[in-house]
């Protein structure tokens, strides 16, 4: 199962208002494993970003001007998004933002099956605060890198949320990502299980990756433990 985790910075909180997208991030992550392959840009927004935008996110309109404009990035954007499940954090803000860009150069929009994380986290954890700060605390993902939002990094530790999420939800479910408390690896260092066929039977080569992955996980992971007994 493939899916997209996905975030964006903006200039403002409306695009009805003619605010636009000034970065993307998009992770992908398969049967709830960060594969390493994303797609990341800056882009011109080609109006100004306001002083309150730039106090939470750090991007400024000088940084953007030699950045590309949306339309150039868009074909690249879709490909790798392809039709499959986005995630995001309120995804309502995002997708609005994605579609009025694509709409703005005649892209035809996203009709991608969003998942939006702040939903399943109101419905695990209700009543509480579930922003990204507070759930990567809940689940112990350490995000002291995020001094100001970024588009990289916030879709780094919703990917981790998200696995996270769902292991609550789906007992079950065998998910072999184990991060350790203090660690932030923007690429998740996953890289090696990238090109793995979960549908067919293990070649010794695929072995050898699942080991060597094995032994960058922590003492209590659960691979660990099915690989010992």
């Amino acid at each position: 199962m493939r899916e997209i985790v996905l975030d964006t910075e903006t200039t403002g909180l409306k695009f009805s208002e003619n605010h636009r997208i000034i970065e993307i991030a998009a992770l992908e992550i398969i049967d709830f494993l960060p594969t390493g392959k994303k797609f990341h840009k800056y882009i011109n927004p080609q109006r100004d970003v306001p002083e309150t935008s730039v106090n939470i996110h750090g991007i400024t309109e000088k940084f953007l001007e030699d950045k590309p404009l949306f339309k150039e990035i868009a074909d690249e954007f879709l490909e790798f998004v392809g039709s499959d499940n986005i995630i995001a954090h309120n995804a309502p803000f995002d997708i609005g933002f994605l579609n009025f860009e694509l709409q703005k150069c005649s892209r035809d929009i996203l009709l991608n099956l969003s998942i939006d994380t702040v939903i399943l986290a109101r419905e695990k954890f209700p009543g509480q605060s579930v922003s990204l700060d507070a759930l990567c605390k809940r689940f112990s993902i350490d995000n002291t890198q995020r001094e100001k939002h970024s588009a990289t990094i916030d879709a780094e530790l919703l990917a981790r949320v998200y696995i996270e999420l769902n292991d609550a939800r789906e007992p079950s479910l065998n998910l072999a990502v184990d991060i350790e408390d203090n660690m932030i690896d923007t690429d998740f260092n996953i890289s090696l299980l990238q090109e793995r066929n979960l549908g067919s039977r293990v070649t010794k080569e695929e072995k050898q990756l699942h080991d060597e992955f094995v032994e960058t996980l922590g003492k209590d992971a659960v691979w660990k433990k099915i690989r010992n007994e």
